[in-house]
């Protein structure tokens, strides 16, 4: 295997990516917190603010935080959750989804430039095998949560 391990080569990659896209999504006017919030907000509508910072892995009351900012933004909105009076339900407003096909542009313009010069059936390669490393840790993590609860 070559001098970088497979981990650390993955990292280093996906640095770069976010280090690249926030420099041109600053421009908008968007820090890295607040566009991580809004792609996972726009694949998650409705989710509560618990399963949010679950799945960005930070503190509720450091999501709290951050929705605040883009609610007072006018970006995000929260709705009372019918089925618990406690939880709100978080949505996107129809003035984040102008700015979200923004940031989408910005990344398929990293992207693009990311893989330049990189053969389309390696390319594939490489993604096909990227996926199947994530199947694998997906499927082993859900594996190893389940054994740890006792189901079967």
């Amino acid at each position: 295997m070559a001098d970088d391990s497979l981990a650390f080569l993955v990292g280093d990659v996906s640095r770069l990516i976010r280090r690249r896209f926030d420099a041109r999504a600053r421009a908008l006017g968007v820090s890295r917190a607040q566009w991580q919030v809004l792609f996972a907000l726009s694949r998650n509508e409705g989710i509560n603010q618990t399963g949010l910072a679950d799945y960005l892995e930070v503190e509720t009351i450091t999501l709290c935080r951050m929705v605040d900012r883009l609610a007072e933004a006018g970006l995000v909105e929260r709705r009372p959750d019918p089925a618990d009076r406690r939880a709100w339900r978080l949505h996107l407003t129809d003035a984040a989804r102008p700015l979200l096909g923004q940031l989408r542009a910005l990344g398929d313009e990293v992207m693009a430039e990311s893989v330049t010069g990189i053969a389309p059936d390696r390319l594939d390669v490489t993604i096909g095998a990227l996926n199947a490393v994530r199947a694998n840790l997906s499927n082993r993590a859900a594996r190893t949560t389940e054994a740890k609860a006792g189901v079967a």
